[in-house]
């Protein structure tokens, strides 16, 4: 019996980045996300993030899933429990950005990235942990940081909604570890290339790293639980602990130079 991942986000970017590379793996996948309807703006439906998929051969499922509403929370677990009935991995991938300062960051803003990105992975965690506690076994994966203050000030609202999903993520790993549920949050050690980077105009392809380190060490989290339980993560520095030593191979351009995240550079990305 394989392995099921359910991914929020998977119909593009790093989500889909994810689901291919546990699809490599072996593991069936559960396209979750909201876009069916093909936009010019941006490209990728779970139906065809689906077909794309299934070239690997394990059991694809495209599932309709808008993390801001919590009957299609619920709707996107029941349809996934009751195709495959359990769920070894959640990935909570999908994402609101807005990096502003908060005299340019109305309500309105504030809700989106809470909405989408704290309260979105706390609503999809908590459709599943009635399963996970049944089976006794699973893995939540929230994308988001270590909790750092000096990345707060420019991007408030912003880096709430994100600590609230490491926080998320690092209390399940205590408060279910009769349960064998974990828990890791995990976050770019550099910017990468997504559609958030392209449509934001967030530096440069020089600047940025492929979505596949982040699918790496997404996989690596899953198959090294024993090091990755409970922890904020950053996708470089634990993949050189589980042993990869090549990290060229996710330059986006052949001489480019991946700029590192931090206060500094934020600000200058968001630019």
């Amino acid at each position: 019996m394989s392995n099921v991942a359910f991914i929020t986000g998977a119909s593009r970017g790093i989500g889909f980045a994810c689901a291919r590379r546990l699809a490599q793996e072996g593991w069936d996948i559960v396209v979750a996300a909201k876009t069916v309807e093909p936009n010019p703006k941006l490209p990728g439906t779970i139906f065809t993030a689906a077909e794309a998929l299934r070239e690997f051969g394990t059991e694809i499922f495209p599932v309709q899933c808008n993390v801001r509403e919590a009957d299609s929370v619920r709707s996107a677990t029941n349809a996934t429990l009751d195709k495959f009935g359990r769920v070894d991995a959640v990935v909570n991938n999908a994402g609101a950005l807005w990096w502003r300062d908060m005299d340019e960051t109305p309500l309105n803003k504030f809700d989106l990235v809470m909405e989408v990105n704290a309260r979105g992975a706390y609503a999809v965690t908590e459709a599943f942990l009635p399963t996970m506690k049944a089976q006794k076994s699973g893995h939540v994966i929230n994308m988001s940081p270590p909790i750092d203050l000096t990345v707060v000030p420019g991007h408030i609202a912003y880096m709430i909604s994100k600590f609230g999903m490491t926080m998320i993520a690092c209390g399940i790993a205590e408060e279910f570890e009769d349960f064998n549920i974990r828990g890791t949050a995990l976050w770019p050690k550099t910017l990468i290339e997504s559609y958030a980077t392209v449509n934001f105009g967030m530096g440069t392809p020089q600047m940025w790293r492929k979505a596949d380190i982040l699918a790496d060490a997404t996989l690596e989290i899953l198959r090294h639980p024993e090091k990755s339980n409970g922890k904020a993560l950053i996708d470089e520095d634990f993949l050189r602990e589980v042993g990869y030593t090549d990290f060229d191979q996710y330059r986006c351009v052949e001489d480019g130079s991946p700029v590192e995240l931090s206060a500094t550079t934020m600000r200058a990305a968001r630019s």
